[in-house]
């Protein structure tokens, strides 16, 4: 191999590096004296023995445990909620729908999914959403909930919390087993609710602020569809998107055998599958939905929160059906869930070198002159918002169509299966004769080149199969060396990172991870922790269907449900592995993750097809971190400058818009985090117009609304200003207008706890005309 020389920017580079590294360890010893303090949680609705049942419907005394010296806390008191009166004698099942916020802090705080360091969150594009829907059998005692999140992917910690509190309000209503959390994946919303190290990192900490913010909003739309149940019936439809995805590493998708290939028409899964849910007077309740895309439409450049092309559907169809109310009120809940889409990429003009405009959509993303950072997809629209909406409508617009001829009625018993599995341990029997093993986790070296939708920052390539002796002689310095039985396990990839050997401050990645599956009838939804690529969920879908099949239920409908309950980064097939682009390089249990999980949840179909899930051990519980690093970023008392007031106006409107323009008033601004501490006020902006015949002003959009944006400007010292834009659509009305700011300000004494103070502020009026 060449000799390798570095230029002095990447010498620069790898001396930062070296050095943030050496003070990211000092900060954690000085941050955890002691390290490993866990609880594993109670929060399941489950004692803590083996022979619990894991039936739907089943409860269980609460009673104390050790494992391990670990502590083991014990579960809340349990305060009952009163069941909403059920009406039993007809076909169907109790369906209730809710919808709540979940947005969390907007600005002091990493956006998660791309992982680049600098892409904080800077305001607000549109509210972050949870959408529960609760299903019951008509005596209420079967039941299930499937969550659909606005976020990145659903972590761990927030499972368990979420578990936590449904089990101190309901009992052992909604448990591990029967309740599936969801996320989107969004790679727009903010970052810091996790636990397990890796992704503390990426977040650059842990945001208390923002998981309570979560966890609130997750349980407050689970709590809404639960006093929201009513008697209804559900339809099913499927079909085909067009348009909509590309595959992003269509080189590694080639590496599954010509025979299997042969069988699809396409290299990504463009099947959409909708639920429609109505009452049984015929109202409609709400849309589930699934679909394989990843929402990046919004690049790695954006920093305002959002809930990118699956929450521009959500929104599209809320709107429609919820007319009058602004978006994210109304009673109809529709949700676009995330699916397998690991290899799946929105930006459908495929990847170009952005500097000389040719393909680089070659094994390794790279471009002839600048490497793997100027090989990146775009489109379709001009820019990033364009093709969010562009993608988004033709999501939207498939599952109205889907959704209108819905006519397919789903009958039959609600069946839920859950194990914990310790997924570094788990042995795969091949055949009769061989077995195989997954790894302790670990990520490779392409896992630092990022995709064609994001790259990393750092010069490394996707489909490197080989280590590079600089970076592991710096890993072995600062984290020591991998061992040679991950190094062994992990083949062909060459490891960057072996963090299933990384324990502190805690560990760096989950080895106990969930598999579940939900039955409404002849429906199962698998709750896959983590992105499947499409070849990897076309053999889970056909590996369960099959095992139902074997075992009397037969014609099931198999459904992949994306980023549920914790997240562990990637998995692909054993052949699209040896290619070891990012996806492979993300997959942490190593080449035989897939049949790993494929065995797993084969295990739970047999056991609801044969009416064993009684007898499916529970598996060992995940912990629960109490210390966590907590975030860097301080918090500081918010300034006026000298003879102003938070809220004054710096920027005034102009006196007339005409329609297509932009409105935009900018003010004397507070730290937007601030808000999600005190939710004195529900929206940090609205667009009001003035009615003459009764005199008041009526609120028009809100920052939920793609209209509108958001931005705040960080100064010094604990200055701002916050810039708020209307979009002024062809549809607006003629008329008076103003924007209003609502925000709140950290006041800060000496020797005194800080205090969160709201404030609001509204522009002088101005008029709205469609034509000058």
């Amino acid at each position: 191999m060449a000799k390798r020389t570095f230029s002095m920017l990447e010498t620069f580079l790898i001396f930062l590096l070296v050095l943030m590294t050496a003070i990211t360890v000092a900060l954690l010893s000085l941050l955890f004296i002691t390290s490993g303090t866990i609880e594993n949680h109670k929060d399941s609705g489950f004692p803590s023995t083996q022979s619990s049942p894991t039936t739907v419907g089943s409860t269980a005394s609460q009673g104390p445990a050790h494992t391990n010296g670990a502590t083991i806390t014990q579960a809340p008191p349990v305060v009952s909620t009163p069941e909403p009166p059920l009406f039993q004698n007809f076909s169907g099942y109790h369906i209730g729908v809710g919808r709540a916020d979940c947005t969390g802090q907007v600005a002091d705080i990493n956006l998660m999914g791309y992982s680049k360091t600098g892409q904080n969150a800077r305001g607000i594009l549109t509210r972050l959403y949870s959408r529960a829907f609760v299903i019951a059998e008509p005596d209420g005692l079967n039941r299930m909930v499937f969550v659909s999140v606005d976020i990145g992917m659903v972590s761990q910690r927030l499972r368990l919390e979420v578990l936590n509190r449904l089990q101190s309000k309901y009992g052992s209503l909604y448990r591990r087993d029967n309740v599936v959390l969801s996320g989107t994946h969004t790679h727009s919303g903010p970052a810091g609710f996790f636990q397990y190290t890796v992704f503390v990192i990426a977040s650059e900490g842990f945001s208390n602020r923002t998981f309570e913010y979560m966890v609130t909003g997750i349980v407050k739309s689970i709590e809404m569809a639960h006093r929201n149940m009513k008697p209804g019936k559900i339809f099913i439809n499927k079909g085909i998107v067009e348009g909509a995805q590309i595959n992003r590493s269509p080189s590694s998708y080639l590496q599954n055998p010509e025979s299997e290939r042969a069988r699809y028409s396409s290299n990504t899964d463009k099947e959409m599958v909708v639920l429609k849910m109505q009452d049984l007077n015929g109202a409609e309740l709400g849309l589930l939905s699934w679909f394989a895309i990843h929402p990046v439409s919004m690049n790695n450049s954006n920093h305002l929160v959002n809930s990118d092309n699956m929450g521009y559907a959500s929104y599209l169809f809320e709107q429609e059906k919820n007319k009058g109310y602004l978006p994210g009120q109304g009673p109809y809940v529709a949700a676009f869930a995330s699916s397998n889409l690991g290899d799946v990429s929105p930006n459908v003009l495929g990847p170009r070198c952005i500097n000389t405009g040719e393909s680089c959509d070659n094994a390794n993303s790279s471009c002839p002159i600048g490497g793997p950072s100027m090989c990146i997809a775009v489109g379709p629209g001009q820019d990033m918002l364009q093709s969010t909406q562009i993608i988004g409508r033709i999501i939207y617009r498939k599952a109205k169509e889907l959704y209108d001829s819905a006519s397919q009625e789903v009958t039959g018993p609600l069946v839920a299966a859950h194990q914990w599995v310790n997924m570094t341990d788990v042995t795969i029997q091949l055949n009769s004769t061989h077995t195989v093993k997954t790894c302790k986790p670990a990520l490779g070296y392409s896992f630092a080149a990022g995709t064609i939708d994001g790259f990393g920052s750092l010069n490394f390539t996707q489909g490197t199969t080989v280590g590079d002796p600089f970076w592991d002689s710096l890993r072995d310095q600062i984290l020591g060396k991998p061992s040679e039985e991950i190094k062994e396990c992990h083949k062909p990839k060459p490891i960057l990172l072996h963090t299933g050997e990384l324990t502190k401050p805690h560990p760096w990645h989950p080895d106990i991870v969930d598999v579940q599956i939900v039955t409404i009838g002849y429906l199962a939804i698998t709750a896959i922790p983590g992105e499947f690529t499409t070849m990897s969920g076309r053999r889970l879908r056909e590996a369960v269907q099959a095992e139902f099949a074997t075992n009397g239920m037969e014609n099931m409908t198999i459904v992949i449900s994306g980023l549920c309950n914790v997240y562990t980064h990637y998995i692909t097939t054993f052949e699209e592995y040896q290619a070891q682009r990012y996806e492979a390089a993300s997959t942490i249990y190593g080449p035989h993750t897939l049949s790993a999980y494929i065995q797993l949840f084969r295990g739970l179909a047999k056991a609801i097809a044969t009416d064993t899930v009684a007898n499916l051990s529970r598996g060992p519980e995940p912990p629960f971190f109490k210390q966590l690093i907590a975030s860097l970023i301080p918090n500081i008392a918010d300034r006026t400058p000298i003879g102003k007031n938070f809220g004054d106006v710096l920027q005034p409107a102009q006196p007339t818009y005409r329609v297509g323009e932009v409105a935009e008033v900018t003010f004397v601004g507070a730290n937007p985090k601030n808000s999600a501490e005190n939710q004195t006020h529900q929206t940090f902006l609205t667009v009001e117009k003035y009615e003459v015949t009764s005199a008041s002003w009526q609120t028009v959009h809100n920052d939920a609304s793609w209209e509108t944006r958001f931005y705040w400007h960080k100064g010094l010292l604990g200055h701002s200003n916050a810039t708020i834009q209307w979009h002024i659509p062809d549809t607006a009305q003629p008329g008076i207008y103003r924007i209003r700011y609502f925000g709140h300000s950290r006041k800060q004494e000496f020797l005194k706890p800080a205090v969160i103070l709201p404030f609001e502020s509204a522009s002088s009026a101005f008029e709205v005309v469609t034509a000058w």
